[in-house]
């Protein structure tokens, strides 16, 4: 289990993070939710060891994760980032292979091992008809499955990923969030940030919400997505209604079916 004990963040004056305590549950999908600036990011990149929180520690097992190098780190967890840059000149199998650093040294340059793991990245995002074009000519969403995949060529334990499914279009993420947890079911610890409330409670099987810098609740998507939840964490009146065929929780607008149902003012001619 990755586990952080009493993290607090600061950025100037500004307390992001505030004594948060979390233990991610090992071989499952753990989707972070909250509202804009509530520290999601910061939290993501505390565990990645991107941040050093001001106070507290994350340890991966038994093993706190300050004391390591920056690649013993890099083999254990992989981080996708929010922001992601699109180098001039450089190739889809290029960027795919960047994936693989962690693991070279000097007595060991490319092997087998290497190699699978990229072809089974590869494989899991369908880019193989992109591997040799430019990424810089690719569209954002081409370009979101090539940092996924080199950010699967890791092939670490623990997978980070802050908002996975921007810029790509439904139907790629809806097959990024059913590979997330195909990863999970094969024993690896996916943690992910996502903005859409219904795809966490339907693809995630542990949910935090985070407000102002503190974990609001964490669980169970049952026991978490609530309208009282929704509310406290989002200003969010929402009715929560059961999902037909999966029977997973989904929130719609109480304010919406309100308008529809309330009755409509005459219009004067």
């Amino acid at each position: 289990m990755l586990y952080a004990k009493n993290i607090s963040v600061r950025f100037g004056p500004q307390r992001v993070l505030d004594d948060i305590d979390l233990s991610i549950p090992a071989g499952r999908f753990t989707a972070l939710v909250g509202a804009n600036g509530c520290g999601k990011t910061t939290l993501l990149n505390v565990l990645a060891q991107l941040i050093r929180p001001g106070s507290g520690t994350v340890s991966l097992g038994d093993e706190p994760l300050a004391g390591l190098s920056r690649q013993d780190i890099a083999r254990r967890i992989a981080l996708l980032p929010q922001m992601t840059g699109t180098p001039v000149g450089l190739s889809v199998r290029e960027l795919v292979m960047q994936g693989r650093y962690p693991w070279q040294n000097w007595w060991r340059q490319w092997s087998p091992e290497d190699q699978i793991a990229i072809d089974n990245a590869v494989a899991l995002t369908h880019i193989e008809p992109l591997l040799d074009r430019p990424l810089n000519e690719l569209s954002g969403g081409q370009r979101q499955r090539c940092w996924i995949a080199m950010t699967l060529a890791q092939d670490t334990p623990v997978l980070l990923l802050d908002e996975p499914t921007t810029y790509l279009d439904i139907a790629h993420q809806v097959e990024l969030l059913e590979l997330a947890v195909d990863l999970a079911a094969r024993g690896k610890t996916v943690v992910a940030v996502l903005h859409d409330l219904n795809q966490a409670a339907c693809y995630a099987d542990h949910l935090v919400m985070l407000r102002d810098g503190v974990i609001h609740a964490e669980g169970e998507p049952e026991a978490v997505f609530t309208s009282a939840n929704l509310d406290a964490v989002f200003g969010f009146d929402a009715h929560i209604i059961r999902d037909p065929h999966s029977g997973n929780p989904l929130c719609v607008p109480r304010s919406g079916a309100a308008r529809r149902e309330a009755p409509q003012p005459e219009v004067c001619q």
